[in-house]
């Protein structure tokens, strides 16, 4: 009789565990991961991104653009709306335009970075560093590859070498990049001139309405912890976690030449960083490799 009471209390014990354990439920991003299981190389960039509102909740939604190269002919695919946790929508607020899925060389990787700059920018299989007038260094894709650039929302911005290096020798695979930023503006993201460029129809929305804007503000602002602060920039000057680039000045001057990091509201809230102003974290070695591939 004890061990029929002690089995019965385990099972009870056992189903009032289960009931309470929070159910996992894979991500958009988690579920490409699958999809593109056999896929070599690619690249998935957040192409849009929504707030539906209900009476009682609204429902957060992310699109991404997919692209792979299959026989050396480049090819983009835009999946239907995704709906997203709160959480998840606010850690990738500042992201529209950019990459936040990659795959190169079997490597998979989820931080967010400018489109392509982890799989196709800068990798000699499509494309080549080119030497300007002005004796800058740009990215040039191959002819057979050209369609890449539009796909990724890069034909008309220019790939500086400089930009490209510091990315690699001091974000790949550690902590989003979104660019130097000029006037508080990152080069990459979602506030980014690139973003409107690859994306109008969303500052459209933003621009036409004011409660959409607000809702983003602040019902994402309530899950900015689950992400956590800024990262460190090994920028000589960077924008730094608090920042406001949703169409408002940011309280905090940011230099030209600066790199942004991870962290920042970009919808619209009121600033409480500055930007920092220090020396570069790069390690002498980084600096000297990246100098040498680098005009």
């Amino acid at each position: 009789m004890f061990k029929k009471i002690s089995a019965v209390v385990a099972l009870m014990w056992l189903l009032t565990a289960c009931g309470n354990s929070q159910k996992f439920e894979k991500t958009p991003l988690d579920k490409l991961v699958t999809q593109l299981d056999q896929e070599k190389t690619y690249s998935v960039v957040l192409y849009d991104m929504d707030i539906e509102e209900h009476t009682f909740s609204d429902t957060y939604r992310h699109k991404y653009k997919i692209v792979t190269e299959k026989d050396s002919t480049p090819k983009e695919q835009i999946t239907d709306w995704y709906a997203v946790s709160e959480p998840f929508f606010a850690r990738y607020q500042n992201d529209l335009g950019m990459e936040v899925l990659s795959k190169a060389n079997g490597k998979v990787s989820k931080v967010s970075a400018p489109p392509g700059y982890s799989t196709y920018v800068g990798n000699a299989q499509y494309g080549q560093w080119r030497t300007g007038s002005d004796g800058s260094s740009f990215w040039e894709f191959y002819g057979k590859y050209a369609m890449m650039s539009s796909m990724l929302g890069l034909a008309s911005s220019m790939i500086h070498r400089n930009s490209y290096y510091d990315y690699r020798d001091n974000y790949y695979g550690r902590q989003p990049y979104y660019g130097a930023v000029n006037n508080g503006i990152p080069a990459y993201g979602t506030m980014s001139s690139h973003s409107q460029t690859s994306n109008p129809s969303f500052h459209q929305r933003v621009s036409q309405n004011n409660s959409f804007k607000d809702k983003i503000s602040n019902r994402v602002s309530r899950s900015n912890s689950s992400w956590g602060s800024g990262s460190k920039s090994s920028s000589s000057s960077s924008s730094s976690s608090g920042s406001s680039w949703f169409g408002r000045k940011s309280s905090g001057s940011s230099s030209s030449s600066g790199s942004s990091s991870s962290g920042s509201s970009w919808f619209g809230r009121k600033s409480s960083g500055s930007s920092s102003s220090g020396s570069s974290s790069r390690s002498s070695g980084s600096r000297s490799s990246g100098r040498s591939r680098r005009r």
